[in-house]
């Protein structure tokens, strides 16, 4: 199904600090997010002393508030952190959990066929949220203010209100009658209608909720007057939440997956995201080859080859680690990816249908991302989801917080197709309290040369995008580069190639199905990149936000 994006083009951010005196620290703070006002959010809290910890709540939190169709505190995410005082990698694991009451056929019917809509919209759809526990998590843990100094821009976004845009416009209008039937159309329309541009979204609700969060920690959201409102509203709208549920929800740290691509250094996404493990092995099958001495044409025909082993993987074998056991030593292994590039012949395409037969996984629709770098050196790329634009699209009355859609990221039967065509496999089936399979990317790069920071949203297409912008990095181009790359795709099944408009020369197309590609031009660009860059050569840091959509860059 053609994703319902509408990217207006902006002029792209893109910023350079002064020269640094030495290479240990960098020499300036920046900010790559997907609205300008969450940018700002994450400045004014590293310029009232806090550190880049403090800024990824800051910006996470005022995301949930100007972006209610890409994330909230109604869904989840992934934080990954990298902190200069001992060089530890973590990532926070915000992932939703299916409700305990949640069943493998909950979406199906008496026959057991799999009902269309059932686990995209209204109440039924939704996962217990983990966005609220990790902005606790991230602020208590690692920042340096309190978690109410880093949550008052958020609190301030929905008190005073933002101005509806014509992406704003976009998404309100592919869900306006999921959003007519819910509590959400009287904070997100006008009289019932998409608003014009300019109107101001407030949100009253959605700021009491942030304070009391602000005020208790955990216990504000998962306790007490909240916990029970949004009980009662899933109850009410037919869904299975339950007191316990809320209670029970705890994020959890994951070592991050590591791997190398030449002299590069790849931190990334663990499962329950498959990015990590996906980015690896595509990394070191391409590592056997000089894609800087082959034809356009070819290098683009290995990256493809790539991605489609290392989707054909990500569909068999990845899941949530805590109910599934995964080989993971073997997928990220140069050994394995080595055994993987000897299959790729470098004329001719291989046929999914030669691959061992699997079926892939679901993977959200609508994500934000946000990439982070302090003074101090500390970092963060975080990657956040309600899925579906506007998530299930119904809202809990009394709390401004908007139920996602994750698990449609479930298979809704094994082996079926879901309502968009997508089939998932038995690693990834509803159990109660798992965390559906993810394509978030949070991604550091560390190499001789410097540090990059990127991620994006972009559902099963995001692991690529980080992918291309990785081997864009290896190329010696900066962040500006990176995000305004021409993107194409390809994930295992269906067996096609897909490609942004003019991602691809009349010579590349014809070279690509010589080989026996089957190409789709999908008629429009996807993802929205946010990277940041510490040149440590140079001593310089920049930023840059995706042409694509309607963030802001900025280096202070």
């Amino acid at each position: 199904m053609r994703r319902p994006y509408l990217f207006v083009p902006i002029i792209l951010a893109l910023a350079l600090g002064a020269p640094a005196a030495a290479k240990d620290t960098p020499p300036a703070a920046a900010i790559a997010s997907a609205h300008p006002m969450a940018t700002a959010a994450g400045f004014e809290i590293l310029h009232a002393g806090g550190n880049a910890f403090d800024a990824a709540v800051a910006v996470s939190a005022t995301l949930a508030v100007v972006e209610p169709y890409s994330s909230g505190l109604g869904g989840g995410g992934f934080w990954l952190l990298h902190r200069a005082a001992d060089g530890r990698d973590v990532m926070i694991d915000g992932r939703e959990k299916a409700p305990l009451a949640a069943t493998r056929t909950m979406y199906q019917d008496a026959h057991g066929k799999v009902i269309p809509g059932r686990s995209i919209d209204g109440a039924l759809a939704a996962g217990v949220p983990g966005e609220p526990a990790a902005l606790v998590r991230l602020a208590r843990r690692y920042g340096k203010l309190s978690l109410a100094r880093d949550l008052a821009p958020a609190i301030r976004a929905a008190r005073q209100g933002f101005k509806v845009t014509p992406h704003y416009r976009a998404m309100a209008k592919f869900r306006l009658k999921r959003l007519r039937r819910s509590p959400a159309a009287a904070v997100f329309l006008k009289d019932d209608e998409v608003p014009p541009l300019g109107y101001v979204i407030r949100q009253p609700d959605l700021a009491k909720t942030l304070e009391a969060l602000a005020r208790e920690g955990r216990r504000g959201f998962y306790r007490g007057p909240i916990a029970r409102r949004l009980v009662a509203a899933s109850r009410a709208a037919g869904g299975i939440w339950s007191a316990k549920d809320l209670k029970a929800y705890r994020v959890v740290e994951r070592a991050p997956i590591v791997g190398h691509y030449h002299d590069l250094r790849i931190v990334s996404a663990s499962p329950p995201s498959s990015g990590g493990v996906a980015l690896v092995e595509m990394l070191h099958i391409l590592a056997g080859y000089d894609l800087s001495a082959v034809s356009p044409v070819v290098r683009k025909h290995l990256v493809i080859e790539a991605m489609r082993r290392a989707y054909r993987d990500r569909a068999e074998y990845l899941g949530d680690p805590d109910f599934v056991k995964m080989p993971l030593a073997r997928l990220t292994s140069p050994d394995y990816a080595a055994g993987l590039r000897a299959g790729i012949r470098l004329d001719k395409a291989t046929p999914s249908a030669d691959l061992r037969a699997v079926a892939p996984a679901p993977s959200g629709r609508h994500t934000t991302h946000f990439s982070i770098l302090d003074r101090q050196g500390n970092r963060v790329a975080g990657t956040l989801s309600i899925n579906w634009p506007f998530g299930s699209g119904y809202m809990a009355p009394g709390t401004g917080v908007l139920f996602n859609d994750e698990m449609d990221d479930f298979s809704a039967k094994p082996g079926v197709p879901n309502v968009y065509g997508l089939i998932g496999a038995e690693a990834n089936a509803i159990a109660p309290g798992k965390r559906p399979l993810s394509s978030m990317s949070p991604t550091f790069v560390e190499g001789p040369k410097g540090v990059a920071i990127l991620g994006t949203p972009g559902g099963s297409r995001i692991i690529t995008m980080v992918l291309l912008g990785i081997l864009d990095y290896a190329d010696g181009h900066g962040p500006a580069h990176w995000v305004s790359l021409p993107r194409y795709h390809q994930q295992y099944l269906p067996d096609v190639v897909q490609y942004e408009p003019k991602a691809l020369t009349a010579k590349e197309i014809a070279g690509l199905k010589a080989m026996g590609y089957t190409l789709k031009d999908v008629g429009h660009t996807w993802g929205n990149m946010q990277a940041v860059l510490w040149d440590k050569a140079k001593g310089r840091v920049s930023a840059a936000s995706d042409p694509r959509g309607e963030g802001a860059a900025r280096v202070k």
